[in-house]
Formats: C-alpha cells, structure tokens, sequence
C-alpha cells in the first residue's frame, strides 16, 4: 500500500455502507426438496444414482430434467391456455469445482439415453439398408417409365402412369438423441429431419457459451440458442447449400462449469437472456464415501424409451406438431397466484437475476409437464391428458423453495448493473490491498476492467461514494505542482474495523 504523507483519520459520522457492497461469503445452498417434488420411485433413483457416483443428488437431477424434457420435445407441449404454451426444454448448467464429480452425475442419465440411442440407431440402419434397395429398385422403374413416357409422347399414345415401385419413399433417418458438440449447421440438418428436437450435452459449458459468437464477419451462433430454447420456427442459412428451415427449434442443454469460469462468464457474456435461460445448480460436495446402493439402471432406461416412444400429432395437412396438454381450471388459478408472486420477486431484483426471475412462470409450466409424465412413466396408465393441480404446484414448490434461492447463489455477482458490478470489483480491490486510504491513481495503475481510464472510473468512485462506502478528503498539496491527486477514505466498516 502507498504511504500518503498525511494520514487522514476516520471520520466518526460515517453512514451505514450500502449492504449489497459488502456482502463477500457465498449464500449457502438451499435443500433439495426431493420428495416433495418428485415420485417416490424418481427420488430413490435420483439418492441411489448420487450416491454411486459419490456426487450430490442436485446433479442427477438437473440432468434428469433437461434429459427428460428433451426427450418428450415436441411430442407435448404445455398450454395453460390460449396464447400461451410452452415446450418441456429446461437447460441446466451444473457448477462445481472439478472434483466434485459433476460429469459422472451426469453420466447416470446419458449413459441410458445413449444405450437406447444405440438400439435405435441398429433399428434405422436395418430400414436404411432396406431403403436403399427399394432405392436401386426406383431408379430402374423411375428410368423406364420415363423411356416409356417418352416413347408414348412421340407416338401420340396415352402416356403411362408412373409405377409405385419408383419412388422408395423418404430416406429413414438415423436418430440422433444428444449431442456433445455440433456446428448450427449441422445441428439444423439433424433437426430438420428429427423434429421431436435433441439433447445437447456438453462436459464444459463455458467454451461453448464464450464460442458463440466466433465469426470474423460478426456473425453469432446466439440467435439460434435464444430459439432453440422457445421452439420457435427457424432458418439456418448454409454456404454452399441451401437454407434448413426447422418448424420448431428445439433443444434442451445441459452441462458443467467451474465456478471461477462462472464468474468470468457473467462479466463477458452479453445481456441477450441467454444465460438466464440456465437453471443454475451449485451444491455443496457430497461427503466422501462408499455407495450403498445401486441404482436401477432397468428404471431409467424403460422410463425414456417411453419419453422417446410419444409421437407427435399429425393435422389435416399432414404436418407433425406437438400435442398441446390443457391445464384444468385449478392449475389455471394456481399458475395466476405464482405469476403473482413472481412480480413480487422481481421488485427486489436487477440485472441477470431479474432476467431469471422473468423467466419462471414459463419455466414452471415447464416444469409441470415434465412433472406429469415421471409420474406417468412410473406407472402403467395411459399419458397425460391435462395439467392438473398436483404437477404445477410441485413445479412452483420446486421453483420457490429451491431454483430461485440456487439462482441467488449462482447469479448474485450478476444481479447488479454493470457499473455495480464494476464498484464491488473495486471494493474487493479495496479488501485485499487493505486500502484505509487510496487515490485515483493508484487504482488506475492496476489496470482493471471497466477502470483502466478517469473516464471510466469517475462514475465507479461516485457509486461508492453515494453508497457510504468512500470519501473524498483533501489531499496534500503535489510538490511538483500542478493538480493535486484526488484522495479517498474508506468507511472502517468495509475493512471490518468497526463492529
């Protein structure tokens, strides 16, 4: 620390500091409401997974959300009513540090979802071969029709009618259940052809998140993201190629994060709603032990095979579209108190959590859906018709009591503007230098982000001033003359010397 030739004592009328530049420890994270959200048989899988994978049971389950969701797609959609629906997307980001076995959590769903990947994808390769003889078989029949057709044209005849055995009918498809990397381009393609939409599962989410924008013309991959959350229609323009339209973008994600990646990808990332569009998960580790039980692979697997068996509604026009799930009149009168306390919740909130908190009552009706069919797939009854009370008020259980507080945990350093934020890096700066005193210059000469420059940090000091955190005091005339150096105390209460 510089050594001032005046030392300035503190003042005794110092206000009280704003709170919110001085909170530092991380809010602890909320308890998993288990059984209460989910079926019995879901919460016993969801414990006996974590623990074979000595991982929280936090993990497990926002991988089984987004694995879940993707795989009803665009089967089911929920519409509480009309004008509103939502597809069951949930993108969850699991954030930890790198021993706290986020990956094998996460392995306890996709390695069922691959496993039934694989059979279907044996299924297709049989149909595909088959294909490609009736293919061989049309191109003959396709040829001498048009021989004939020829040949009836020239001679003034009646022109043949084109055999059925000429067209083979559309090509089958390999499926395509998760993704662990793709380009826009070819994710469109994949979708174009599977329009129940897909899962991307990605080990390490930050690179992907930071990539998005990697086009040295300016183009960014963030638009199609924003979509493929919403389901919305959409064009992918190929070079070279033409254009893939998808009916209904739709992609659920999930994947992992180190908390100090976390906290640079809240400082980089644009304010578009992309982020927030993340349900965060940021658990405590497990405590280190031996697994006393193993989960029940046959459950989890039987219960997607059933997801990925729903098909799709076919219209009058022959197109494939999503199934809309009703709510009865009790959800209905649920959902509007929860949309109430949302706004309530929003009063206190800015920046990345008030973009969160926004996003809750869809999320919730998301939630719903998803909630109705664990319980289907635990049973053997017939799938749901409708959205009634008991999934809805779960999903808005689930939403208050354990999302929202996790989202304070995991997004709190971003739920300040950007000059807030700036101000409380400067506080931190403050801390650590232990700065009783400090001038402009000194900050300007560590070169931070957002205060590398009087212009930029001008406006920083003035939050902190206005906040009761710093105070600008006279400083001792410059010997060399010229202007003197502006000089700042700092309440005792933001070094911890006042109780």
């Amino acid at each position: 620390m510089t050594v001032h030739p005046t030392p300035i004592p503190y003042a005794a009328d110092w206000p009280e500091p704003a709170p919110r530049f001085l909170r530092t420890t991380l809010p602890p994270p909320p308890a998993l409401p288990l059984e209460d959200v989910f079926p019995e048989k879901w919460a016993r899988w969801i414990t006996e997974a974590a623990d074979a994978k000595s991982a929280p049971p936090d993990y497990v389950m926002a991988g089984l959300l987004a694995t879940v969701g993707a795989a009803i797609g665009n089967s089911r959609w929920a519409a509480p009513w009309a004008g509103w629906s939502e597809p069951p997307i949930i993108w969850t980001m699991l954030i930890g540090a790198p021993s706290s076995n986020k990956s094998p959590a996460l392995d306890a769903v996709l390695l069922p979802l691959k496993s039934i990947e694989r059979e279907m994808r044996q299924r297709a390769e049989v149909e595909i071969a088959a294909w490609r003889d009736r293919s061989e078989v049309a191109k003959i029949a396709h040829s001498s029709w048009k021989e004939a057709t020829k040949a009836a044209l020239k001679e003034g005849t009646q022109v043949p009618v084109k055999p059925a055995e000429a067209d083979p009918g559309p090509e089958p498809h390999l499926p395509c259940l998760s993704v662990a990397d793709s380009t826009v381009e070819r994710l469109a393609v994949i979708l174009a052809r599977q329009p129940r939409g897909t899962l991307m599962a990605r080990d390490e989410l930050s690179g992907w998140l930071l990539g998005m924008t990697r086009y040295a013309g300016g183009g960014s991959d963030r638009p199609f993201w924003l979509e493929a959350y919403g389901g919305r229609g959409y064009r992918v323009e190929r070079m070279g190629r033409g254009p893939v339209y998808i009916d209904r973008l739709t992609v659920g994600v999930t994947g992992s994060i180190q908390p100090d990646r976390l906290r640079s990808l809240l400082v980089k990332t644009d304010d578009d709603g992309l982020l927030a569009r993340f349900l965060p998960v940021w658990p405590d580790p497990a405590p280190i032990k031996r697994p006393q039980a193993a989960p029940d692979d046959r459950f989890i697997q039987h219960a997607l095979q059933r997801l990925h068996a729903l098909d799709l509604v076919t219209d009058e026009t022959g197109e494939q579209r999503p199934w809309f799930m009703p709510f009865n009149e009790d959800a209905r009168d649920l959902l509007d108190a929860f949309r109430s306390s949302v706004r309530s919740w929003e009063a206190d909130a800015d920046g990345l959590l008030l973009s969160f908190i926004g996003k809750l009552p869809g999320l919730a009706v998301r939630l719903s859906l998803i909630l109705a069919h664990l319980d289907w797939v635990c049973g053997e009854t017939d799938p749901p018709q409708e959205i009634g009370l008991s999934p809805l008020g779960r999903a808005a259980h689930h939403v208050d009591a354990y999302i929202l507080p996790m989202a304070r945990r995991a997004y709190g350093a971003a739920s300040h503007s950007r000059a807030d934020r700036a101000a409380l890096r400067l506080v931190e700066t403050i801390r650590k230098h232990r700065w009783a005193q400090f001038t402009s210059r000194e900050v300007l000469r560590l070169d931070r982000a957002d205060m590398g420059t009087a212009a930029e940090l001008n406006p920083i000091l003035k939050i902190l001033e206005e906040n009761g955190i710093i105070r600008s005091v006279d400083s001792p005339p410059n010997r060399r003359g010229g202007r003197r150096t502006r000089l700042f105390a700092v309440n005792p209460a933001v070094l911890g010397d006042v109780t």
